[in-house]
């Protein structure tokens, strides 16, 4: 498939995201990972790099590690390595970070989903584990830095993507579709306020058929809405350097909301400059297929699984299937709508559309819809079985939402919204409306489907809205042809 330009340059993104993994403890040590208490307060002797002490492996961590292979389809190493990436940083107490370089854990694997109607599939590099350094702390208004190292410590699955994307709009999708997998298998909470779910963009621009551009990495996306604005300010910046003679140079950027630039940080390092070496002080990570197969027996239906089920089960297209389980919650309301109304189909197309609709107006999840997955089914069954038409239906539903009605059947008698079903009663209709338009009748029968959808329109107007469209169609065609 071509690749989307922009401005005559074709755009090239990896990420890379910091997954803060949901243990309990820290990746080497006892100490707490709670998010939000006192500085240091949660910072033991291991995490503070005192003299003699020694990390010893998290056995939860690996564990989400594990999960995660499962969930994307990678290979999970039977042997992985710990290195040291050496920087000096104030927050980073032992001088190293604790990380995985030439043997992570999770190797390979995809993300696929949809961008508009057209699936995506983004390849994976790995997935290693390491630890999280501290915070700085900036006050402003005493002119004073801190250094809390609470976070330092706490575990993180580090996932890298091959550069697959061509847009910032592909990028935002990978990055909720990745966002809602760690989520759904539970090893991240997702947080992005909070750092849970930090993204980095490697982001170039390219002429097509040149080789890859310089890449200058965007840190710590923390919100989708930022993350579009970022990269999107990155391409057009990137584009009108080269256009304007200048070369782009490697570095480390961040993404300024208030004045919604990128603005270099540091020149980029490499891999060498961090002078990865095995830490002598942890033993390789051994994973046996037992301990695999383990996890996952103990994991719920993944999304993906989920979406195939969908599709072969409820004879869903793939696309509703994909929306319908970017959620747990979402997946659920669907399924006991589908059962209980016998019309999956439809219960999709309410979802997707106007329950989706009101809940972003509503800025709420599904969970918390006043209208339960049960009321749906019965609206629904009642637009399948004719009772009300589908413009009557999204006036049961904004009574059932609004709290003005609590059943279906008692909102559409108290609305006087059913539809009109008697025959005799549409065919008098019917032919009071042929009589009064001879013109529209003429020019029907002289082969212009426009006056038949006129006609149409006059007998709904005549019944008030409440005939049967599919049985209004039926029987004008057939008294038009008498």
């Amino acid at each position: 498939m071509t690749a989307k330009l922009i401005h005559g340059y074709e755009v090239v993104i990896g990420f890379e995201t910091h997954t803060q993994l949901a243990t309990q403890s820290k990746i080497f040590s006892r100490a707490a990972t709670a998010f939000g208490a006192e500085p240091n307060t949660q910072a033991c002797a291991v995490d503070l790099a005192l003299p003699g002490t020694l990390p010893v492996m998290n056995r939860e961590a690996v564990a989400c590690a594990i999960k995660l292979g499962l969930a994307l389809g990678s290979h999970i190493a039977e042997k992985s390595i710990f290195a040291r990436k050496n920087y000096f940083y104030p927050d980073l107490p032992k001088g190293y970070q604790i990380s995985q370089f030439e043997i992570p854990v999770v190797q390979g694997g995809e993300v696929s989903f949809f961008l508009g109607d057209e699936k995506k599939t983004v390849r994976l590099v790995r997935a290693h584990l390491e630890e999280d350094a501290g915070k700085s702390l900036h006050e402003d208004f005493i002119g004073q830095s801190g250094i809390d190292l609470n976070r330092a410590g706490t575990p993180l699955l580090e996932i890298v993507t091959e550069p697959d994307m061509g847009s910032s709009e592909e990028a935002v999708a990978y990055a909720k579709e990745l966002h809602k997998i760690v989520t759904w298998i539970g090893i991240c909470d997702g947080n992005m306020q909070e750092g849970s779910f930090r993204c980095d963009a490697n982001v170039s621009v390219r002429k097509p058929g040149q080789p890859l551009g310089t890449r200058r990495e965007i840190k710590n996306l923390n919100s989708f809405k930022f993350m579009q604005q970022a990269i999107d300010y990155e391409i057009r910046w990137q584009i009108e350097e080269i256009e304007d003679g200048r070369a782009i140079q490697q570095a480390t950027v961040l993404f300024d909301p208030d004045t919604g630039e990128t603005r270099a940080m540091r020149t980029k390092e490499d891999a060498a400059d961090y002078r990865y070496f095995p830490d002598p002080d942890l033993p390789p990570l051994h994973i046996s297929q037992h301990w695999i197969e383990e996890q996952r027996a103990q994991m719920a239906e993944l999304p993906r699984t989920m979406a195939a089920r969908f599709v072969a089960d409820y004879s869903l297209p793939e696309y509703d299937a994909t929306t319908l389980t970017q959620s747990k919650a979402m997946a659920a309301y669907f399924e006991a709508a589908a059962k209980a109304c016998g019309q999956a189909k439809l219960a999709s197309n309410w979802i997707m559309g106007e329950v989706s609709r009101r809940l972003n107006l509503a800025e709420i999840g599904i969970e918390q819809a006043p209208v339960p997955s049960g009321q749906l089914a019965a609206l629904i069954t009642r637009i399948a079985d004719g009772t009300i038409s589908n413009n009557a239906a999204k006036q049961v539903f904004d009574a059932l939402w609004t709290g003005e009605g609590h059943e279906v059947d008692a909102v559409i008698e108290a609305k006087g919204l059913k539809q009109m079903n008697d025959s005799g009663a549409l065919e008098k209709i019917i032919d009071e409306v042929i009589a009064a338009n001879a013109d529209n009748v003429a020019q029907f029968r002289a082969g212009k489907d426009k006056a038949f959808n006129a006609l149409v329109g006059q007998i709904m107007k005549a019944s008030k809205g409440k005939a049967n469209p599919t049985q209004v169609n039926e029987l004008l065609r057939a008294m038009l042809a008498g």
